[in-house]
């Protein structure tokens, strides 16, 4: 049996900003996990490349390898926590608004093991996304990183 999580939200920016939060390295570490765990991340952001998000203060880290990319609107890799065996798979998808000036991130993680492991990773994904509706508030229009 394969568990799932799904999560929406509505941001107040365009899907190409949303896009770059999610491909730009120096983006994702700015607002993925709390600044206290001190994030550094890895990433060759192509299909078949790889990524880290290293949380070096806080002890953790997840990586995985790019499964699909299809530029700004679909986002797809696998997961895997550090010391644990099960691989995941995360697929981001966005669109733009029906106002048209800001993009709607639907995210669904499949692959949980149980219920227990997927409403852990419920709270944790919630979690980046509220860093994330910030982090792009806070950040204003930025249009030179790469994606």
């Amino acid at each position: 049996m394969s568990v799932e999580l799904s999560l929406e939200r509505d941001l107040p920016v365009p899907v190409e900003r949303v896009w770059r939060a999610f491909v730009d390295a120096g983006a994702l570490a700015a607002w993925f996990w709390p600044p206290r765990f001190g994030t550094t991340v890895a990433t060759a952001n192509i299909v078949g490349g790889r990524y880290r998000i290293d949380g070096s203060a806080g002890g953790i880290a997840v990586s995985g390898e790019y499964l699909e990319r299809q530029r700004p609107h679909l986002l797809a890799f696998t997961w895997r926590w550090d010391g644990d065996p099960e691989r995941t798979v995360v697929n981001l998808r966005l669109r733009p608004a029906g106002d048209g000036a800001g993009a709607v991130l639907r995210l669904r993680h499949d692959g949980f093991a149980d219920e227990s492991t997927r409403d852990n990773h419920v709270q944790g994904w919630s979690d980046c996304l509220d860093r994330l509706r910030d982090w792009l508030a806070r950040t204003g229009t930025d249009t030179g990183e790469p994606g």
